[in-house]
């Protein structure tokens, strides 16, 4: 191809080869339709509660992603959550130290997924079974910790939770630096090299010398990790564990992320960048129907119309980079 038919390459197939271009041209319109429907959007207290929101869930699907790109699911992520912050909860409320309650609580999250990780690997039965069985149990754990009621832990860890740094919230610096170091350990390391050949071919991977069982466990024990360290974000920010904190809702909207962002269900394939902007899409349109004050009836209807839109431009991409 000549150069200068490369320059008259069309716009369409420019943008084609932008990576996730498409769920950029969703999240870009909706920015600016937020931006024009209501002044509140681009409020800079408002960007910032919409960024110290979306840290919890980032945290939780950098996990995913790496867990996806093996072929695993972990469904029981958001029960770890509601787990850990019932659990971390109960006890600063019973004088515990911040520091022996933060060790027990991320103790507890990793026993979570390493359990989960020798069922899903010694078993045979499918992630998405065991975990959504894990995900049921966990959730009914949390509110027996809690008794079902809310349990405050007061100004404690407010400093992670509302504290900022140069004029960022915390937990975003937080939520960076897991994202940047998943990316790298995806991208840089033989274990990140090793969860993609996994991912695209089990029986492969194992005939080529990858310790199958090991890196699985070990992927399972990181989301477990990671799920605790959401919990103690999430507890920090809202300053309690409550029925309803954490759980199921928490899980599907990582999930949603991780999925239109380009992460494959297979396994093989998948990006921190897009898990990213799947995330920002997500926190996005929740803040926006919550500004435009739209009935919740409809917010979920709306939800899954962006989702699949995302999603569709995703794999319009995909097809046309064949």
């Amino acid at each position: 191809m000549t150069t200068q038919q490369t320059l008259a390459k069309p716009p369409v197939l420019r943008l084609r080869s932008i990576p996730h271009a498409g769920l950029l041209t969703v999240l870009v319109t909706i920015v600016v339709f937020a931006s024009v429907r209501t002044d509140a959007f681009l409020n800079p207290n408002n960007l910032i509660n919409v960024a110290r929101q979306v840290s919890v869930v980032a945290v939780i699907a950098a996990g995913l992603t790496l867990l996806m790109v093996a072929g695993g699911m972990d469904f029981s992520m958001g029960g770890n959550v509601a787990v850990t912050t019932a659990v971390a909860a109960q006890m600063i409320a019973h004088g515990w130290s911040t520091a022996a309650t933060l060790a027990v609580a991320i103790t507890l999250s990793v026993l979570v997924g390493l359990v989960n990780g020798v069922v899903v690997t010694f078993t045979r039965v499918a992630p998405f079974v065991a975990t959504l069985a894990t995900a049921t149990l966990l959730d009914g754990v949390a509110l027996l910790v809690i008794d079902g009621m809310s349990i405050s832990i007061d100004d404690h860890l407010s400093g992670l939770g509302n504290g900022k740094t140069l004029g960022l919230p915390n937990l975003v610096y937080v939520a960076v630096t897991v994202l940047a170091l998943t990316a790298f350990v995806m991208r840089y390391t033989t274990f990140g090299r090793d969860a993609f050949a996994i991912g695209g071919n089990e029986d492969v991977a194992r005939l080529s010398g990858i310790d199958v069982v090991r890196d699985k466990l070990v992927l399972y024990g990181l989301a477990g990790a990671l799920s605790g360290l959401a919990g103690i974000m999430l507890l920090s920010r809202l300053a309690a564990s409550s029925p309803g904190t954490g759980g199921l809702q928490l899980q599907l909207t990582a999930v949603a992320a991780v999925v239109i962002g380009g992460t494959s269900l297979a396994g093989g394939k998948g990006t921190i960048g897009g898990t990213v902007l799947g995330v920002l899409l997500l926190g996005v349109v929740a803040n926006v129907l919550n500004l435009l004050q739209i009935s919740s009836y409809y917010q979920q209807i709306s939800v899954g119309a962006v989702l699949l839109v995302a999603a569709m431009a995703n794999t319009l991409q995909s097809l046309g980079r064949r």
